[in-house]
């Protein structure tokens, strides 16, 4: 099934905007896509209605109440768990930061964790960090400078007795690179570890299933996929109620909110459904989650469309580079998500330019920090990052290519 841009794009006030008389092509969705009129009505509604703290004996506290139960089966849906393995937080860092700091309770001096250098920081720095308090080894998981894709064949040696967890990225926000999480957790789980897996990037492009995967936990962020701001974290129900939280007395000792630490967003939980609600009308099926996985199909194929209409064409503009998976044949191995660079021009520049011309991407190293170190990049101003999202369309492939070689060719 075809997604029909057209009906879509409607339904975003944000791509209305312009610049110079231009439409803007937001091509920073890696850092944030924009969100639907079904999700800013939600937030507004929740709002306007008079929302109240959950767990009153009034109607406006049960409302609050029912926002977030509605929420965490959305989630559920989603990644295809229960909702009492879903945990909402102010964003994934900061439910990453409490996690780990749960986990290292468990550990003891001479375990080990592997995190890989394809990482976003946030699924980095707190393994790091509870490590050192516990006297742990990190073991670092390398990756290809070549077609940035983790190296398989060095897992086995990474893992033993002593591995604790295994922190991987699902999709790498700065590059693209999809990892092949069903293996990597089948490996951890045969040494004795858990899988934390940072799906914040590959959410909005591909169908999670956490079930099929198997991962122990897995984080993932609303705004990345047409939402409000908010984290989201799945754990399996037994970890989730066998490791001790750190929390005030008085909040739950059970299910997802045993992890909620003070009060919740309520009106971004009610975008959140909004946002879950929106993936699945892009599908077909009789339930929510058939929806959704009717609709992720077409999303993944629209990226795959758009990787292959920007790839042509970036090919021909003189000192352009892009890292990554550039095969045709292998763009079910990544997102629609490009770091590039161009000769003569540091990256900031080339945002700058672009945006002038109403072309909007990102440029340094977002949060990748340690891709970046290993691209020898980070020192010289990062990279450009061009991110593809299920509303963005050929004509605006085709117009960063043309924004690009106007650029190059400034240079010659």
């Amino acid at each position: 099934m075809a997604l029909d841009s057209q009906r879509i794009r409607a339904q975003f006030p944000a791509l209305r905007r312009t610049v110079h008389g231009r439409p803007v092509a937001y091509l920073d969705g890696p850092g944030g896509t924009q969100v639907p009129q079904s999700v800013i009505a939600a937030m507004s509604s929740f709002m306007s209605l008079g929302g109240s703290n959950h767990g009153g004996a009034f109607a406006s506290s049960r409302e609050t109440d029912a926002t977030s139960e509605k929420a965490r089966q959305a989630m559920a849906d989603l990644l295809h768990a229960r909702p009492e393995e879903i945990v909402f937080g102010q964003n994934m860092t900061s439910l990453t930061f409490a996690l780990s700091r749960a986990l290292a309770r468990t550990w003891k001096a001479g375990d080990e964790v592997v995190v890989t250098r394809l990482d976003h920081d946030a699924n980095i720095s707190p393994w790091v960090l509870a490590a050192e308090d516990r006297g742990v080894e990190v073991r670092w998981w390398d990756f290809d400078v070549e077609d940035c894709t983790l190296w398989y064949d060095q897992l086995p040696q990474l893992l033993s007795d002593k591995t604790r967890l295994v922190a991987a990225t699902w999709a790498s926000n700065a590059l693209g690179s999809i990892t092949r999480m069903a293996e990597v957790v089948r490996q951890a789980h045969a040494a004795g570890a858990y899988v934390y897996a940072d799906a914040v990037h590959y959410t909005p492009h591909a169908l999670v299933d956490v079930q099929a995967v198997g991962c122990d936990f897995l984080v993932c962020s609303a705004y990345k996929f047409c939402g409000p701001h908010t984290g989201i974290l799945y754990g399996k129900e037994e970890l989730l109620e066998g490791l001790r939280a750190y929390k005030v007395r008085p909040a739950p000792d059970h299910g997802g909110e045993k992890w909620e630490t003070g009060t919740q967003s309520f009106e971004s939980q009610a975008g959140v459904t909004a946002a879950v609600d929106y993936l699945a009308s892009l599908g077909q099926g009789d339930s929510r989650r058939a929806r959704i996985e009717s609709g992720m199909a077409a999303i993944q194929a629209h990226g795959e469309m758009l990787s292959r209409r920007f790839l042509d064409g970036a090919a021909s503009v003189p000192g352009l580079h892009v890292y990554g998976i550039t095969e045709r044949q292998r763009l079910h191995e990544r997102t629609p998500t490009f770091a590039v660079s161009l000769e003569g021009y540091q990256a900031r520049e080339v945002a700058e330019r672009l945006g002038e011309q109403g072309i909007f991407v990102w440029d340094g190293h977002y949060y990748a920090v340690a891709p970046m170190e290993r691209l020898g990049v980070l020192d010289s101003g990062g990279l450009v990052r061009i991110g593809f999202v299920h509303y963005n369309t050929e004509e605006e492939a085709d117009r960063v290519v043309e924004a690009l070689d106007g650029l190059a060719r400034r240079k010659r």
